[in-house]
């Protein structure tokens, strides 16, 4: 396989596409935005631009793991940045993740992901889009400050699809070493269970049992999530561990 570098490589999907790339024996360079990096990670900073271009120097293939859900300086402006770095030096493939049934989503986040989609589609540079459910460990965390409190407000009639992250970056490894096939098959974790339900398995497990109170969301954001739009269609394909695996064996060890 070509030399290829991770964006976000640090991070929590990063660091485990990282890993499983070196298991299919790819040489990786894991971006981050650490002025000082340790061996094997290289200094980029896609909310300014700063060392994109020398971070992909020298690199065939990029995956694209870098986001942030606050601020469009990483994921679209920074995509740009990675783009015309990516020009500049002739790189061959381009592996994005992304988010499922994000096309008319309204919820921010998920319309900055398919703005990123549009800049990777348009470049010209040979690409393949990947899109997942939510993270376990995102749910977990949601769970976790939900939790915090002796009240617990529930978004009413939300549901969740967590996605076993290691599985994740498994795919994206193996896209990688493959050839660019644009738009590929969603992805997803094989439990589809309501948000209610996954924040009163985590309180169970970590013994922080609450009093729920299911809270209507109002607006086109929260008839999107009502109406499952963030949950995998008939043709994903379900991968990885269950939610209630992942919390007994991950969370609760």
């Amino acid at each position: 396989m070509d030399t290829v570098l991770v964006t976000g490589g640090t991070g929590k999907l990063g660091k485990h596409v990282v890993s499983a790339l070196k298991a299919n024996g790819a040489a990786t360079r894991a971006m981050t935005r650490d002025r000082f990096p340790l061996r094997g990670r290289v200094s980029g900073d896609l909310s300014t631009g700063r060392g994109v271009m020398e971070a992909v120097r020298g690199v065939d293939t990029i995956v694209h793991c870098a986001t942030h859900p606050r601020f469009n300086k990483v994921d679209v402006e920074g995509t740009k940045w990675l783009l015309k770095a990516a020009h500049g030096f002739g790189v061959k493939h381009i592996v994005y993740v992304s988010i499922v049934g994000i096309d008319d989503h309204p919820f921010p986040y998920y319309q900055a992901k398919r703005r990123t989609e549009r800049l990777i589609e348009e470049s010209g540079i040979p690409y393949t889009i990947l899109r997942a459910t939510q993270f376990q460990e995102l749910v977990v965390a949601v769970a976790h400050a939900l939790t915090k409190g002796p009240i617990v407000p529930i978004p009413k009639d939300f549901r969740v699809q967590p996605v076993d992250i290691d599985a994740v970056a498994a795919r994206l490894a193996e896209l990688a070493a493959g050839e660019p096939a644009g738009r590929v098959r969603d992805i997803g974790g094989p439990q589809a269970v309501s948000l209610a339900y996954a924040v009163d398995a985590y309180a169970s497990v970590v013994d922080r049992t609450r009093r729920q109170v299911q809270i209507p969301v109002p607006g086109k954001v929260g008839a999107a999530f009502r109406a499952g739009m963030n949950l995998l269609g008939e043709d994903g394909e379900e991968v990885g561990e269950s939610f209630s695996h992942h919390l007994v064996w991950r969370v609760e060890t």
